[in-house]
């Protein structure tokens, strides 16, 4: 199987379905892994910083799309590559915030990948279904 990076992931390209999960859809600049990048492709507020100056995960808990107040031109470019980034909602899980936070490393090699990504994700959902459980449980006894 080749390896393919998606080049324009952002929450308009995910879809749930309560059945099947979360999908990835929109693979329009989807690409070799092993293939260097002559240009920028995507939103600007979802671009990895270090490939801005190349030349360009909040969504969840604020139903807003990152940096949404912001003209996505070189001036947000340069303050992400300085290290801004979106604020954090108050009442988001702790545990949601620990992977936001990874994710946000200027150092790709410091965020996790995505099999530690959807392994992380899988507890913490697990860990919630638990947790309702135990109180309807209460509740009924």
């Amino acid at each position: 199987m080749k390896q393919k990076i998606n080049l324009d992931l952002h929450s308009g390209n995910i879809l749930f379905d309560k059945y099947n999960g979360w999908n990835i859809s929109d693979f329009g600049f989807c690409g070799p892994a092993n293939k260097p990048l002559g240009c920028i492709y995507g939103n600007l507020p979802y671009v990895a910083p270090e490939v801005i100056p190349w030349y360009a995960y909040v969504e969840i808990s604020s139903g807003r799309p990152p940096f949404a107040h912001f003209d996505h031109d070189y001036d947000l470019a340069m303050n992400i590559i300085k290290g801004m980034r979106p604020p954090i909602v108050p009442g988001t899980p702790t545990e949601y915030k620990n992977i936001m936070v990874q994710c946000w490393d200027a150092d790709p090699l410091k965020r996790p990948e995505i099999f530690t990504l959807t392994n992380k994700i899988f507890e913490i959902k697990k860990s919630y279904y638990q947790n309702e459980n135990k109180e309807q449980n209460t509740n009924f006894n």
